[in-house]
């Protein structure tokens, strides 16, 4: 017995997404100096709990769950990837010029080197979930930035997180949108 099985198409094209950011340059990825202190900080963004990669990887598994049935929304989630993803890179060079290591691990207090996990993203699976998730992890994001900012003494680095914050509260908007739209 032969089954006639049609196959699912997903239409949604994402070719033409950019990164969902703010329209403002960044400001020169530079340091004053080398400071391991300022590297281990920033390795948290990079790669901690809160971070630019935990956001790219949540982000990318909600827009894969999102493209069949709600494209629109997986499209400004891919764009919002892509902005963390530009983010991703800009920590990496900073972490980079100060001295530090992208070994995709955070130094704790305690001297303990702990490397990035997938347990440390949040995978909803309704749609408002998602939004709700995404809101508060960008505004932990931010405050997080605003926290190392203030204890980073080097105006070079403090500047690309000051850029960095305003596109994560840009998302903030973003999905408050997509929130009020379901």
């Amino acid at each position: 017995m032969e089954m006639n099985v049609q196959p699912i198409n997903n239409s949604c094209d994402f070719r033409n997404i950019k990164p969902a950011m703010v329209d403002l340059p960044y400001p020169p990825t530079q340091v004053s100096g080398k400071n391991q202190r300022y590297a281990d900080l920033l390795s948290i963004d990079y790669c901690g709990q809160s971070s630019e990669m935990s956001a790219i990887m949540q982000y990318i598994n909600q827009e894969n769950k999102l493209a069949y049935e709600k494209c629109p929304f997986a499209k400004i989630i891919l764009g919002i990837a892509m902005s963390e993803m530009i983010h991703l890179q800009k920590l990496g060079i900073l972490i980079c010029l100060l001295g530090g290591n992208l070994n995709f691990t955070v130094r704790q207090s305690n001297g303990k080197q702990v490397m990035w996990t997938p347990s440390y993203l949040k995978t909803p699976e309704t749609a408002r979930k998602m939004m709700l998730v995404n809101i508060e992890s960008e505004r932990v994001a931010i405050n997080q930035y605003k926290m190392h900012r203030n204890i980073i003494k080097d105006a070079h680095v403090n500047a690309v997180l000051e850029r960095i914050i305003k596109d994560e509260e840009y998302h903030i908007m973003l999905l408050k949108s997509l929130l009020e739209k379901l």
